[in-house]
């Protein structure tokens, strides 16, 4: 079988990466070319992107990847998180750096844009889980604050739109990226035009929409000069990262669940159709695309967010590596502090452990004392809130949930992928971690003709990893911990 090899772009909210995939023999080899921080720039009283800075950095690593002499990339594509947008003026340039999803400019928007359009009326439209960050806030957040920009706004491009664009000049928004905006009817694939017209925002903003593996162009001239690369097809991939992480679940009929865990963790099914309803609304789920017309069911989860900001306070006094973290919790007390990690407490707190201890003192449990309790707090806490989530899956699910598979950098903490299994009482299957890359790279196969199918990318996926079966242990003491956990949480 003749080798192809593809370059894929994956941005995370705190770091990025650049890595060549080569697909041959019925497997994929994956090599890092760069990796690098990616981080809010802090202006005034808001937070941003460095969208110049990240396209700059994706340039020169497709350059080095070029002069390296050994890759020479058919094509490449970008994933990123969801939500956050650029705007473009009517000669194409950019206005501004894109607001970051967790500036406090959206605090109390969601409430204030109820009053033009109820709540139960854009979960109708759009199915998509409430958060205070989601794209449309974002925009009537613009629109109430009488943003400059947005006056001068022709287009707005979600940022892996974004980014394509400003490598090849064309603008398309990309089905995955988005739906997670809560401005897309995922029943009819169009925007939901009465959501901008209740506040006078134009629907005109908004790009031509194109399904993952669409070639959305070539390299543009001087950046195809620049890097070597020639005039590359780019691809839209599965452009929201976790659209691209559950293409490259290693799964196989449909009986199964997938979390997709680092920063954020998403829990959720795949379906054929948007599932919304009165019950679905309830219980705040969202309807996102996927791959080949999918749909990812599924909840956003406050992940590993809790530890990461844990880990910088603590750097002040002592850097731990998370081995180190890890074992540190292992000699903690179980089951003694147990949080909800998508209370308000922990969205963007100068302190984290702070915010753990505050949250503990106001439900009457003993607040952690130590970093190993702290960090098994999390843990604990974090298995807890998945098996919740996953009780609720059960109730609407379409086929039965009989294993969960655990991808992303999560996958390779073997502690907490056991603490899930005993927590939901089914097999926890680990891997891939890198699942998002290689969903990336295999929809650009698919793109290309080299690959046919979802179906097809996932037996590349199984052929090219080991994964790793985690069975239950200690259920009654689980079961016990979960009645503790659901009465603090539904407080």
């Amino acid at each position: 079988m003749k080798s192809h090899t593809f370059i894929a772009f994956d941005l995370g909210a705190t770091s990025g990466r650049a890595i060549v995939g080569v697909l041959a023999d019925g497997k994929i080899d994956m090599e890092e070319i760069s990796r690098f921080n990616n981080s809010t720039i802090a202006l005034g009283d808001h937070l941003y992107w460095n969208i110049l800075g990240i396209y700059d950095i994706l340039k020169n690593s497709l350059k080095t990847c070029v002069l390296k002499g050994k890759y020479m990339p058919e094509s490449m594509g970008i994933d990123t998180w969801g939500v956050d947008f650029g705007l473009l003026a009517e000669d194409g340039s950019l206005l501004g750096a894109p607001y970051a999803y967790r500036d406090a400019h959206t605090n109390g928007i969601p409430n204030e844009y109820f009053k033009l359009v109820p709540r139960d009326r854009v979960y109708g439209l759009t199915g998509i889980q409430f958060m205070q960050f989601n794209s449309l806030f974002q925009l009537f957040a613009l629109k109430k604050n009488h943003s400059s920009l947005l006056k001068a706004a022709k287009d707005l491009l979600f940022l892996p739109d974004l980014l394509n664009y400003l490598f090849t000049g064309v603008k398309k928004a990309e089905f995955t990226i988005s739906s997670t905006s809560q401005m897309l009817n995922p029943k009819t694939m169009s925007w939901a035009k009465e959501l901008f017209d209740a506040f006078g925002a134009p629907v005109s903003l908004m790009q031509d929409m194109v399904l993952p593996g669409t070639v959305i162009g070539t390299l543009s001239g001087n950046i195809a000069k620049e890097t070597g690369a020639g005039k590359i097809p780019v691809i839209a991939v599965a452009a929201h990262d976790t659209a691209s992480a559950i293409a490259a679940v290693p799964a196989e009929g449909e009986n199964w669940a997938y979390l997709s865990s680092g920063t954020w963790s998403l829990m959720g099914i795949e379906t054929r159709k948007p599932l919304i309803d009165k019950e679905t609304e309830t219980m705040n789920f969202t309807n996102e695309g996927g791959v080949e017309g999918t749909f990812r069911f599924l909840k956003n989860i406050t992940g590993m967010w809790l530890l990461e900001q844990c880990r910088k306070e603590w750097a002040a006094k002592k850097e731990y590596s998370y081995d180190e973290l890890v074992g540190l919790s292992k000699e903690g007390k179980p089951f003694q502090s147990l949080v909800d990690p998508d209370a308000p407490d922990f969205m963007n707190p100068e302190s984290m452990t702070g915010a753990i201890a505050g949250y503990c003192h106001r439900t009457g449990q003993a607040s952690p004392d130590s970093a190993g309790q702290t960090v098994r707090c999390i843990f604990e806490s974090l298995s807890l809130k998945y098996r919740y989530t996953l009780e609720q899956l059960k109730r609407v699910s379409p086929h039965p949930i009989e294993k969960l598979h655990v991808i992303g950098g999560g996958a390779k903490n073997e502690y907490l992928c056991q603490l899930t299994a005993n927590a939901i009482n089914m097999p926890v299957v680990a891997g891939p971690a890198e699942g998002t890359v290689m969903g990336n790279l295999l929809v650009q196969a698919m793109a290309l003709g080299h690959l046919q199918s979802l179906s097809d990318i996932r037996k590349i996926v199984r052929n090219s990893v080991e994964t790793t079966t985690f069975l239950p242990q200690d259920t009654a003491i689980w079961d016990d911990a979960y009645r503790k956990y659901a009465s603090i949480i539904r407080k």
